[in-house]
This record gives C-alpha cells, structure tokens and sequence, in this order.
C-alpha cells in the first residue's frame, strides 16, 4: 500500500493505529487504489460503489449548483418518487 501512495510503510503503519490522519488527498488515492469511495473509507456509507457512477454524480453535482428553493422542490419529488418505488418493491 505505501508503494501505491507513494510514500513509507511506517506512515501506513501511523494510519492504521490512528497515530495520524491522512491528507485528503491520500484518501482520495486510498479510495483509487481500493476501487472504492471516500464516503466508504470514512464510514460514511456502507455501500462500496455508491456514486462511483458518472451519470448519477452529474445529476447530483447538478442538482447541488441549483438554489437552495430548487433544490428542496427537487429533492421532495425525488423522495416521493423513491417512497413510491419502494413501496411497490416491498408488495412485490
């Protein structure tokens, strides 16, 4: 691992004994490596591939550049759509 980082085995050593914590950037190389997310390195989901697609980053990023009012009509339609989805999934 601390070849694919390019940097020495004793600061991988610091990070697993959480003597230190990486630059951001390391994680983003980590998660590289690992074929992973950041979001995934850090706990924040458990779900390893969750935004690693292109189309559905874009229409987050997208959705992100709108206004504050856009975006909470957008995001209360796309829970309508997912509660709908997931109730016809769970009557399946």
């Amino acid at each position: 691992m601390a070849k694919l980082l390019n940097t020495n085995h004793s600061i991988i050593g610091k990070y697993e004994r959480d003597e230190v914590k990486p630059t951001i950037d390391v994680v983003k190389r980590l998660a590289d490596e690992l074929d992973t997310t950041v979001g995934f390195l850090l706990g924040e989901t458990s779900q390893v591939n969750v935004l690693k697609d292109p189309a559905m980053l874009k229409r987050l990023n997208d959705i992100d550049a709108l206004s504050e009012e856009d975006k909470k009509y957008i995001l209360y339609a796309i829970d309508g759509l997912l509660r709908d989805a997931k109730t016809r999934a769970a009557y399946k």
